[in-house]
């Protein structure tokens, strides 16, 4: 299930809305619009520009920002990765997806009778 815009007026009678998540929790509050119409198109906009958004990061410092040891550069070192094991999968999903389907037929069936 999708989250759910909710528009309701604050308290210095402005409209707004607020984008909740499927358990509730209130993920985005929008800033005060002057008319309910406005307030939708806002709605409309986030729904157009958020769908995909990139992330920019304009944070500041990287106090709170600690790089995993299994993150750092080796230093031209070819280690194995402890994050991805060597595993061919896109040849996995294809077995997958064959063991799925069953078998494939090149051609229609021609005997109809």
């Amino acid at each position: 299930m999708a989250g759910m815009f909710e528009l309701f007026m604050d308290s210095q009678a402005a409209f707004r809305f607020r984008l909740t998540a499927p358990d509730g929790t209130v993920m985005a509050v929008s800033k005060p619009f002057d008319t309910k119409t406005d307030a939708i198109a806002g709605i409309a906009a986030v729904r157009e520009y958020a769908g995909m958004g990139l992330i920019t990061d304009c944070c500041t410092t990287s106090t709170n920002a600690a790089v995993p040891s299994a993150w750092s550069d080796t230093g031209g070192k070819a280690e194995d990765s402890p994050r991805m094991p060597k595993i061919d999968f896109h040849g996995r999903a294809r077995a997958v997806r064959r063991a799925v389907s069953g078998p494939r037929w090149a051609g229609a069936i021609h005997n109809l009778s």
